[in-house]
């Protein structure tokens, strides 16, 4: 089967600095990957080029067409959404504005959008709870809750997750995992970018491990925590 998603080749330059050096991957439909390595690794240069927010050169295919060129609000149309790294919701905006700029292509379709919404409330009911509060008063867990709400409001079909667990509290992290489990059961295809190795490992069918912006292992996740050099480099 063709994959959903394909990598060959990607780089990306900043100036002088070769953020992403040939990178290769790819992810089939169904699947959690996860993309790991230390800070500065260039794993959110990898969504950031996924996401058409930043460009690249090489080849980026989603579910068989080439899409290296295609600008970033037709990718959303397309079904690839991103959860950014510090979540990026807009904190004078209420919870449920903040969830319906995730259907912003498709508020004409008003019963198609109050479904989004309650399915989005089933999923997280405490967004529900705070639907009218503004989003800068929520807790960091309650934020993420909110960010990932609001991509799968724009229905993708494959998710970016960038850093989900940073800055929340080991309890919190659990849940947040949980969620991106139950994310996949309702049948959208996910891409992980964690620092947090040991808990994307556990998590993820598969991974890839990126140093210096270039893929220097691979495999089922469940191999690489217990490779030596991983769980060295990685996992304490």
């Amino acid at each position: 089967m063709a994959p959903m998603l394909e990598i060959r080749d990607l780089d990306v330059t900043y100036g002088v600095i070769h953020a992403l050096k040939g990178i290769n991957l790819e992810v089939q439909k169904g699947e959690i990957v996860a993309l790991v390595g230390a800070n500065g690794a260039g794993k959110s240069t990898v969504l950031k080029a996924l996401s058409g927010l930043i460009p690249s050169r090489g080849f980026i295919g989603f579910e068989g067409k080439e899409i290296t060129s295609v600008p970033a609000h037709r990718r959303v149309a397309m079904g690839i959404a991103m959860v950014p790294e510090g979540r990026g919701i807009f904190a004078n905006m209420t919870v449920l504005e903040n969830l319906l700029l995730g259907a912003y292509r498709n508020l004409r379709d008003r019963a198609g959008t109050a479904a989004q919404l309650e399915e989005a409330f089933g999923e997280f009911p405490r967004l529900q709870e705070r639907k009218k509060q503004l989003g800068g008063t929520l807790s960091g867990g309650e934020q993420q809750m909110l960010a990932i709400g609001r991509a799968l409001m724009s229905r993708p079909k494959l998710m970016l997750l960038d850093e989900p667990s940073m800055g929340l509290a080991p309890t919190i992290v659990v849940r947040i995992f949980k969620i991106i489990k139950r994310i996949r059961e309702l049948g959208t295809t996910i891409l992980l970018v964690e620092q947090n190795a040991n808990a994307a490992l556990k998590t993820a069918d598969r991974a890839y491990v990126l140093e210096t912006g270039a893929i220097v292992k691979s495999g089922r996740a469940s191999q690489l925590r217990r490779d030596p050099e991983v769980k060295a480099a990685y996992l304490g």
